[in-house]
């Protein structure tokens, strides 16, 4: 078996001491235990099988996209294992350790402003106007139907099978929304009790956009990776329930609470997720535990302030 075939299958813990007390369990889904370290492991691997099996990528072409990170450093993993060239697009906000390591992969790395979508600086236009050179495929993870596809045929799939198909929400913040809109419909589709939440940076104008339809004001926050000033085309609002709004103080605090409590070696979004899943259970009324997502590891953010503070 080769690295690739590793990606998924992750374990679901329970949150023991910091969820202890509350009406039902809260589970974790260790996605930062995939082998380039994060989720991004997963839609990765099925853009680029999904683009091969197309014929739209072949042997010899360079892999483009605009990443937090930590799609990049997935899609470092196939391009080594199928000889592809790698080029990502990064804002400036993202950690100086995912741009060391993406190098160290052997990316090339191009660095954005912090523009707004309807910038031509904005990561993602940046991103669209490279992949345009010849030879290039763009992942396009914000738009790929594959993103969710495989979060609704595995890790949705995987959460039911290790729960004993007995899930009362599902709780996760929103990169692309292919996590929430896939695992939601899985879910969904076997429990129509289930919740399906959003957990939102504040600053973010995603939990608006669920409770309203219309996206909030677009602010500042430190978490990396979730959060956006207008819903990605992956992030399906009819499968959303609810959305918990969480600052970065509390998102970091729960990252040392994580790592000192319950040994799990997580970074800043896993803070946010696991704020937002622990207010959900608290609430009661659910036919199931809360289950909720680690998205990557600790190692992304040494540099960070909030982690040079403990």
């Amino acid at each position: 078996m080769d690295l690739l075939s590793h990606i998924g299958r992750t374990p679901l813990v329970t949150l023991g001491r910091i969820g202890a007390g509350l009406g039902v369990p809260v589970l974790a889904k260790c996605e930062h235990l995939n082998p380039g370290g994060s989720v991004k492991d997963r839609i990765a691997k099925a853009i680029v099988e999904d683009a091969e099996a197309r014929g739209i990528l072949r042997p010899g072409m360079t892999l483009v996209e605009a990443t937090a990170g930590n799609t990049g450093i997935g899609l470092a993993l196939l391009a080594a294992a199928r000889g592809y060239g790698l080029l990502c697009v990064m804002p400036e906000k993202m950690s100086a350790d995912k741009r060391t390591a993406l190098a160290a992969l052997g990316a090339k790395v191009v660095i954005t402003p912090n523009a707004p979508p309807s910038s031509p600086d904005h990561f993602r236009t940046v991103a669209e106007r490279l992949a345009r050179e010849p030879g290039c495929f763009l992942a396009d993870q914000f738009r790929n139907p594959a993103n969710p596809r495989v979060h609704e045929l595995e890790t949705g799939g995987e959460i039911l099978e290790q729960t004993g198909g007995k899930v009362g929400a599902f709780v996760a913040g929103a990169g692309t929304g292919g996590t929430l809109t896939g695992v939601g419909r899985r879910l969904k589709a076997s429990l129509p009790r289930v919740r399906i939440v959003l957990a939102d940076p504040v600053g973010s104008g995603l939990a608006d956009w669920v409770e309203t339809g219309r996206v909030g004001p677009d602010g500042t926050y430190a978490v990396e990776g979730i959060g956006a000033s207008e819903p990605p085309e992956n992030l399906h609002r009819d499968v959303l329930d609810a959305a918990e709004r969480v600052s970065d103080a509390e998102s970091f605090a729960m990252v040392k609470r994580l790592v000192r409590e319950e040994g799990l070696l997580v970074g800043g979004s896993s803070g946010t997720n696991v704020v937002a899943a622990l207010r959900v259970a608290a609430r009661g009324g659910l036919d199931g535990p809360v289950v909720t997502v680690l998205p990557d590891g600790w190692d992304r953010y040494r540099a960070k302030p909030w982690m040079q503070g403990w």
